[in-house]
């Protein structure tokens, strides 16, 4: 299994495209598979049989375990099984050919954990987070993953057999007929896995974070003509991307956090890490919910280069290929989250926790300004929404902060 980022201990198979016996070329796809947030496909690096799988579809597997064996009919491997010869591993093998001797490697069925038989076996994240759910004391529960190792399927197991799941919850989870009035008027659709860990985020964030949200108008008229400017220039071929006002917007994000470092930081609770480098974090809505992929250093950056990557991460994120290193809450120092480009003028953005601040970006609207001289006309309107962390930062320090947004948004200067 792939280590997909620093911070990934295990992913899900979500489905083997190749079993036992079939022919595989090189670049052929192996198996599917996800980390919470992300999706990916193992492709084949040799060319063979398929002469083992060793998990099912749904199964997860820590990082840099075995899947499958790919190799010559009749060549042994059960010297590559996670956990051979114990009653705890599925495994799926070809058929075996003459020369071989049939049940070399026998073929198993899972075992389901007695809560009794517990070894205190390490759990992989998913294990320990339904445990936490359910009430399951991980150190007495037998683990039937790789090297007895916990995972999901175990926790579940031990919470059937000490009584925490209630019938009607098990009969809900079977047909849902326990919800009054369903199949008339409603349905009731389970959440996906991403959406209860987004959900679980938001939570955690309100309910650690003292937070509060300040709101203001930056006069629209620079970065429009900077944004008709940059069209044109990449209509011509004179810069090989496509700058949007988002881009002009965070460029201008950068410029202000590099003079208010304190808003550049994470909120640990007694005490605050302050960065050097802006670690910007973009908001990215995707089919499978919100992701927040950071650009690490984006103070380094031009305008080309920021447009470009902040293109990149939301483009990978949208494809789930998006290094999920770069998902995590602490890879960025601030987070900019636009909807403008849905009509929303104003709103209140949640903080990426433990960051101490993120910045909501709204459309722009026109709006009557005193241009001096008694004249008032309706200019366009960007609204901006800063919601930050008041355990850090204080109101004076954020609404300063904010202004200093408007001041580079309405004075931008870039060269492409």
């Amino acid at each position: 299994m792939p280590k997909q980022g620093q911070s990934v201990e295990s992913c899900i198979v979500s489905e083997f495209k190749k079993k036992p016996g079939d022919q595989v070329a090189v670049g052929d796809i192996l198996f599917g598979y996800e980390t919470d947030k992300a999706t990916f496909e193992e492709e084949a690096k040799v060319a063979g049989t398929v002469l083992a799988v060793f998990f099912k579809d749904g199964d997860e597997i820590p990082v840099l375990t075995n899947v499958m064996v790919i190799g010559e009919p009749g060549e042994s491997f059960a010297e590559f099984a996670p956990n051979a010869g114990t009653p705890s591993t599925t495994v799926s093998q070809s058929p075996a050919p003459p020369s071989q001797e049939a049940g070399s490697l026998p073929l198993m069925v899972p075992g389901v954990a007695q809560v009794s038989e517990g070894t205190g076996a390490p759990a992989s994240p998913r294990a320990r987070k339904i445990a936490a759910e359910k009430g399951v004391d991980t150190s007495r529960v037998a683990g039937t993953g790789p090297y007895g190792r916990i995972i999901a399927r175990d926790v579940e197991a031990a919470a059937a057999a000490q009584g925490t799941l209630t019938a009607d919850l098990k009969v809900w989870k079977a047909n849902h007929t326990d919800i009054a009035g369903e199949g008339a008027e409603f349905e009731v659709v389970k959440m996906s896995n991403m959406r209860k860990l987004i959900a679980k985020s938001m939570y955690n964030s309100l309910q650690n974070s003292a937070q509060l949200t300040h709101m203001l108008g930056a006069d629209a008229r620079k970065v429009q003509a900077l944004r008709k400017k940059a069209k044109k220039a990449f209509e011509e071929g004179k810069v090989d991307v496509n700058i949007t006002i988002n881009d002009f917007v965070c460029y201008a994000v950068i410029k202000a956090l590099q003079q208010f470092p304190n808003l550049n930081s994470h909120c640990l609770g007694d005490a605050m890490r302050i960065f050097k480098s802006v670690n910007l974090g973009l908001a990215v809505d995707t089919e499978r919910g919100l992701m927040v992929p950071a650009v690490p250093h984006a103070d380094e950056l031009n305008i080309i280069g920021l447009a470009k990557n902040l293109k990149k991460v939301a483009e990978d994120s949208k494809k789930g290929s998006i290094n999920p290193d770069l998902l995590s809450p602490e890879a960025a120092s601030f987070t900019v989250s636009n909807l403008g480009g849905f009509g929303v003028e104003w709103f209140t953005p949640i903080i990426n926790v433990p960051q101490s601040a993120i910045l909501g970006v709204g459309t722009i609207v026109p709006r009557p300004k005193d241009l001096g001289g008694g004249v008032v006309a309706f200019v366009p309107y960007m609204g901006l929404s800063l919601t930050y962390d008041h355990r850090a930062i204080d109101g004076g320090e954020a609404t300063r902060f904010l202004k200093q947004v408007a001041t580079e948004i309405e004075n931008l200067d870039v060269e492409f």
